[in-house]
């Protein structure tokens, strides 16, 4: 495994005057408006959508996680683009279609345009949420690319905090479909002019890349495959853990609204976790804070499967286990450019990613099933930390 790349600097890559001024205000508002409007709005709409149209709330959810397993898949290619000719019209045209995406679903007479507006949602993700975000900062940035990516995911965090409630409140005053067509308006005048005209400046050549000692490509070497399964190992427990948030909370005596403040808390915990990453670059080596990040997924996952309460404790948990996905974020941006720099990041990320996408697309529906065979969401819960810590396992075998 090749050590810490600074071939920006070594190379005269990006400087300071060379980035964007407008492009990190610009990425960090339609970060948390794609987020929120395009992922964070269907939990909050789906019991008001099941109840308006009589379909079943697992068919419903599996159109959205469809369009997961879109974005997993297009990730890699739209990598490849970035590659090649930088953000502004990967990230402008995904706009577009998640606009149209939006309101297919809003207008959807049947359960099959409904799937076919999904199906769409997940082209525009796989252009418009962090990875696109994260190879503009990476190669726009370089050396300095960590602060820029601690940035752009804080303000990513706020995407549920500001979007769950506004989506709410509008959900009981118009319904589901007046809702997306509010909410596709805000997508459209905020995302569309930003990427269009916030992401104009000049795409700076990708570095020289350090051959490996046995000329193995990358993506065949033994470390990035390790690091597949540790991703996608540590990917599923994560999301299963946040779609178990509420029944485990409501199994052990808290109300619906407690168990949603305690999952909308957990996203602030992310928050919080991400200003912390920064540091924890500069304390410790690649290795090392990945095997330490899973780990700790498993340690608080544990801890909220074998502890009862009572409910304040619980929360902590779920303000913990945020604290730790945060930073996974962050660790998951970095993974490909700490190892191997950032000649081809976009493309490398997207592989590296697209099986843990796949992960997190399956995870609330088979966690629910585990969950119903293990006799509720304490079992479920101890599986998946089972699951982080071999995450950390697979990492330690990474390095080389």
């Amino acid at each position: 495994m090749t050590h810490l790349h600074t071939d920006e600097a070594a190379t005269g890559g990006p400087t300071s005057r060379s980035r964007p001024r407008a492009a990190l205000p610009a990425l960090c508002a339609t970060q948390i408006t794609s987020w929120g409007i395009v992922y964070y709005a269907f939990p909050v709409l789906l019991p008001h959508l099941t109840a308006d149209t009589g379909w079943s709330t697992s068919a419903a959810t599996a159109a959205f996680s469809a369009a997961l397993l879109v974005s997993a898949v297009t990730g890699i290619p739209i990598g490849r683009i970035l590659d090649r000719r930088g953000p502004r019209t990967v990230m402008t045209t995904g706009s577009v279609l998640a606009v149209t995406a939006i309101l297919t679903i809003a207008a959807a007479p049947n359960f099959y345009v409904f799937t076919a507006g999904w199906l769409l949602a997940g082209f525009a993700m796989a252009a418009t949420f962090y990875q696109p975000a994260f190879a503009a900062v990476t190669r726009w940035w370089g050396p300095d690319r960590v602060r820029a990516l601690t940035i752009v995911t804080l303000a990513g965090g706020l995407a549920s905090t500001i979007f769950a409630p506004l989506t709410a409140l509008l959900a009981d005053h118009l319904g589901w479909r007046a809702t997306y067509v509010v909410l596709a308006v805000i997508l459209a005048a905020v995302t569309i002019p930003a990427h269009a005209l916030a992401l104009r400046a000049p795409w700076p050549p990708a570095p020289p890349s350090t051959p490996a000692p046995n000329r193995t490509p990358i993506a065949r070497s033994r470390p990035f495959l390790l690091l597949v399964l540790a991703f996608t190992s540590s990917g599923f427990a994560m999301y299963a853990v946040v779609f178990g948030m509420v029944p485990l909370m409501i199994e052990r005596g808290a109300s619906p609204s407690t168990a949603a403040w305690a999952l909308g808390l957990g996203g602030a915990g992310q928050t919080l976790g991400r200003t912390l990453y920064a540091t924890l670059t500069r304390t410790t080596s690649v290795t090392t804070r990945t095997a330490v990040l899973f780990t700790a997924g498993g340690a608080t996952t544990t801890a909220l499967a074998l502890i009862p309460g009572p409910i304040p404790l619980l929360i902590l948990l779920a303000v913990l286990a945020g604290v730790v996905r945060g930073n996974l974020t962050l660790l998951q941006a970095t993974a490909v450019s700490d190892r191997w720099g950032t000649t081809n990041y976009g493309r490398l990320s997207g592989l590296l990613i697209a099986p843990a996408t796949v992960a997190a697309a399956l995870a609330p529906w088979a966690g629910a099933a585990l969950a119903g065979q293990m006799g509720g969401y304490d079992g479920l819960f101890l599986t998946l930390a089972v699951g982080s810590v071999l995450a950390a396992v697979l990492a330690l075998a990474a390095r080389r």
